[in-house]
């Protein structure tokens, strides 16, 4: 066989093994650098947050999908996204109980490009003690003078202003049902036979103007929290459903925050609703129409401004 010919045949046995065959490499190389685009983007840019629990109603409720940014304060060391294989297989092949998907670095101090966050900020929060992600609203910032009485928030010694509103009537679903040991009697059957929470609620307003709504559904211990200066470079943070959030007033062997909280531990802004699920959903894709709750999606989660209150 002359060199030529050896030559074609070499070339057509390569065309035809790229051809018929797979290239691993390549696939591999092209899901890796997708991999890395999404969780650079969760990193620094934008992340999506479940609300997994009734801390934040009445504006948040169980099932809603979030936006939260991660750029809004700068970004520290739980700004990164960090899976973790073992529990994403735990919970999801072998459904064992909840837990963080992933893994949060050693605390640093600092942030880059850092800003604190504004008084009524909803945000995202990563305690030292967890590497679960809490949500809560920042109510003190460095230097306050905190203080609760009967379930009333004292600034700097003056109260922040607190206004009765009309009940609030939340439609019952699998993801809110409205839980008696929550809500006790909060449970109301319409002439429609349909299922309402009828819900006590004010109307908060922090010294900066900004306002939203609270459910204050009477007397309880985490009403009483004792003047507390918030230390330089710490927030304080407060869940909405004042009577039912494991927030800056309530101790860690409780699955509280323990205090203002450093602010090194927030790793973004909730910004926006995104859509919102009552918890009817199954992997059957007919099930999935009917699932969504109506008027959430596209929901801002800023608070509204006024004029500012009398409190500093």
């Amino acid at each position: 066989m002359t060199d030529q010919a050896s030559f074609k045949s070499a070339r057509a046995a390569a065309r035809k093994k790229k051809s018929g065959g797979t290239d691993w490499w390549a696939e591999f190389k092209s899901i890796a650098l997708l991999l890395l685009a999404v969780l650079s983007f969760h990193s620094f840019i934008a992340k999506p947050f479940y609300i997994p629990s009734e801390s934040m109603m009445p504006g948040l409720l169980v099932g809603d999908r979030l936006v939260v940014t991660k750029y809004a304060y700068g970004w520290s060391y739980v700004s990164p996204t960090i899976p973790n294989p073992a529990a994403i297989f735990r919970n999801v092949v072998l459904r064992s109980p909840p837990e963080a998907w992933g893994i949060t670095l050693p605390f640093m101090q600092g942030r880059i490009w850092g800003k604190m966050p504004e008084r009524g900020d909803i945000v995202i929060a990563t305690p030292r003690h967890s590497n679960e992600d809490y949500i809560k609203r920042v109510i003190g910032l460095p230097g306050d003078l905190l203080e609760l009485r009967d379930g009333v928030v004292i600034l700097n010694g003056v109260p922040v202003r607190q206004e009765m509103l009309p009940p609030m009537r939340i439609p019952v679903d699998a993801n809110s049902p409205c839980d008696p040991r929550q809500f006790p009697g909060a449970l109301q059957i319409d002439p429609d036979g349909s299922s309402v929470c009828v819900l006590p609620v004010k109307r908060e307003t922090l010294p900066n103007g900004r306002y939203y709504t609270i459910i204050d559904m009477g007397p309880r211990e985490i009403d009483w929290y004792p003047p507390t200066r918030i230390p330089e470079g710490h927030v304080f943070l407060m869940g909405d459903n004042r009577d039912n959030s494991a927030d800056s007033r309530v101790p860690l062997e409780q699955m509280g925050l323990g205090g203002a909280i450093p602010w090194e531990t927030i790793g973004g802004r909730a910004e926006f609703i995104t859509f919102s699920l009552n918890g009817t959903t199954r992997l059957n894709p007919l099930t999935w129409l009917g699932g969504f709750r109506s008027g959430r999606a596209g929901t801002s989660l800023h608070p509204k401004e006024g004029a500012a209150s009398t409190a500093p």
